[in-house]
């Protein structure tokens, strides 16, 4: 059967290269800065003892992030090939390559709905005088609730006068007493709050939550589409897949333009956030060092998940990206190098935020903890709030909107390119052997995820967004992913063999502190914090809209989870009961087969046994 497999080979088209080693960082620079840098990292670290947070957050980046981040990409980089196709050097954990490529499936839906809520507001920033229309409470959706935050009222709330004598309860003396020392000369004809007049939301909190999200009661109320947000989310899916239906050679020049815009906005934006008033009061809530938050766990569980989250591991991404390199590129260095700018943002992008954050808390007299906010929270309540107090608001609303989008696009489609990368490799000879083959394969599954995506901007959209953000792709399913992604490795290849074949790609043996992270550092941490995670585990629940989900939500949820963590299990008990043979020749098929990697063998013989090539397996 040797000749018919040569000439199917030969009807294949070659599988492209990046046209330079220079594409492939700019991919995945542009692939692992996405939101979370933005959204999530500055927030945690307000909320874990500020500069003390950077302890935690770089153990976690030497013992986890760096290493497998290394590990994905000169994985693909060996083997050129994607996230299904790498698992031939250990057939039995097949089941991860599949689990990658369901929860990249799923984060693709749901991921690219955050770009097309940016749109919208981009959309409604592009006008010519500074009236935004989150500004007042002069439009159609607005209620009778509305009050601009920046509106004083001439009153102390209740809180405030607590505080202020450090009690728990309020007694008559304690009012009287507030009176007689505040409520004169300028503040004389002050009163306490009514619950009427605390009772206020802001402009920008109705135009997202009425305009925007048009919000249902919860889940179970989808209430139709919001056309808009409908038509936005089309827009996005064609952007993406403008951006990648060509191939590499393709996607390789559009990062340069991804990557590098949110530099140019992030910078503007500092330079604007750091000259506005109470920005250092900002930065000094972001980066004083609370050393005591050091000692709890729930500190070292978030510092780890933030790694693997933004660093984006475990989707197959990394590989794909990976495996359009030369076999001789020296990955480990650029892996490295990665790392480093990717945490170098996160920690500067932290500046930005809290600078911004600072000025709105002097604004509206308010603590930075009532400001402070993560999530999409952050991009679509905080900061447009904060940009209302500058003059041109429409344009640096414009920037912000259009750095979220550029962030977010990259992300979305080097996941895209991983779920692609890691199909097309797997039936080569259905897709890239067709005229437009891989265009319109991709075009087929951008328009299903569109459709299945529809779920997320009906009036009950956001809930379903919450629900796959929560479940899809959550820290528990993707460190079981990761924790066998690194012990087929370490454990069933080998690790030595796994040194030698780094060696045939750059030459040179990499430090050996990796063998200890992929042997047993970085597995030990991807177990201990997913059961961390399970036991600590309470079901969703919204306390914006302060709703909890129906049962029949939290199943769903659970769907999703197990959807992609099952298929590791399954697929090995499978794939052991088919292959046939003794224990022992089972074991060695599935575990460790030997197999010759083309371009490895010419640079060193193993043993010299009779070895299989890699197209016969």
């Amino acid at each position: 059967g040797s000749s018919t497999s040569s000439s199917m080979e030969k009807s294949i088209p070659e599988r492209e290269k990046w046209t330079s080693w220079a594409d492939f960082i700019m991919s995945c620079i542009g692939y692992a800065i996405g939101l979370g840098n933005v959204w999530r990292f500055p927030y945690l670290c307000y909320q874990n003892g500020g500069g003390a947070f950077f302890i935690p957050y770089i153990v976690a980046l030497i013992f986890c992030g760096a290493p497998l981040f290394i590990l994905e990409t000169s994985w693909g980089q060996l083997l050129s090939v994607g996230g299904l196709g790498m698992f031939k050097i250990c057939p039995i954990f097949k089941g991860v390559g599949i689990a990658a490529v369901v929860m990249a499936f799923w984060l693709n839906i749901y991921y690219i709905v955050v770009l097309s809520w940016a749109l919208c507001y981009l959309w409604a920033s592009l006008r010519v005088d500074e009236n935004v229309p989150w500004r007042n409470c002069n439009n159609t959706w607005n209620s009778a609730q509305c009050r601009s935050e920046y509106e004083k009222i001439p009153c102390d709330s209740n809180k405030t006068i607590l505080s202020f004598f450090n009690a728990k309860t309020l007694t008559a003396d304690h009012l009287l007493e507030y009176k007689k020392q505040f409520f004169v000369g300028a503040k004389a004809n002050w009163t306490v709050c009514t619950a009427q007049q605390l009772n206020v939301t802001s402009p920008v909190k109705e135009f997202w939550n009425y305009e925007v999200l048009g919000i249902s009661k919860g889940i179970e109320h989808p209430d139709g589409l919001r056309w808009d947000l409908a038509f936005f989310l089309f827009v996005a899916w064609i952007i993406c897949y403008l951006c990648i239906f060509k191939g590499v050679k393709w996607t390789g020049k559009v990062v340069y333009f991804t990557a590098s815009f949110p530099y140019i906005m992030l910078f503007c934006l500092l330079i604007r956030g750091l000259t506005l008033p109470g920005a250092s009061l900002g930065l000094e809530f972001y980066l004083k060092p609370d050393f005591t938050k050091v000692f709890s766990s729930k500190v070292w569980v978030d510092a780890v998940t933030q790694v693997f989250f933004s660093y984006g591991l475990g989707l197959g991404a990394l590989v794909a990206l990976g495996s359009y390199n030369n076999f001789h590129n020296n990955v480990y260095k650029q892996a490295l190098t990665v790392c480093f700018v990717n945490s170098g943002t996160s920690v500067f992008a932290g500046f930005v935020i809290f600078s911004f954050i600072g000025f709105m808390a002097t604004q509206q007299e308010k603590s930075v903890e009532e400001v402070a906010q993560a999530g999409p929270g952050l991009l679509f309540l905080a900061y447009p709030s904060g940009i209302l107090q500058l003059p041109y608001t429409q344009v640096w609303s414009c920037l912000f909107f259009s750095m979220v989008l550029f962030l977010g696009i990259d992300s979305q489609f080097c996941t895209m390119e991983g779920f692609f990368t890691a199909i097309i490799d797997e039936f080569p000879s259905l897709i890239r052997a067709k005229k437009y083959g891989r265009e319109v394969f991709i075009g087929v599954i951008c328009t299903i995820s569109y459709f299945i995506g529809l779920s997320t901007v009906t009036r009950g959209g956001f809930y379903v967004f919450q629900l796959f953000d929560f479940y899809a792709a959550s820290g528990w399913a993707l460190l079981w992913l990761l924790f066998f992604e690194c012990i087929a490795i370490s454990w069933s290849v080998g690790i030595n063999r796994w040194y030698d074949h780094m060696h045939s790609m750059i030459g040179y043996y990499p430090s050996s502190w990796w063998k200890f992270c992929w042997v047993f550092a970085t597995p030990a941490v991807c177990m201990g914090v997913m059961i961390f995670g399970l036991v600590k585990y309470t079901p969703l629940r919204i306390d914006a809209y302060n709703y909890d989900y129906p049962f029949w939500g939290h199943v769903f949820g659970w769907f999703l989870s197990l959807s992609s963590m099952l298929c590791i299990p399954g697929y090995a008990i499978y794939i052991w009961i088919v292959t046939p043979g003794s224990f022992s020749e089972k074991y060695e098929k599935l575990f460790c087969p030997n197999i010759e990697i083309e371009k490895v063998s010419k640079n060193f013989d193993d043993d010299g046994d009779e070895l299989d090539t890699i197209e016969n397996v």
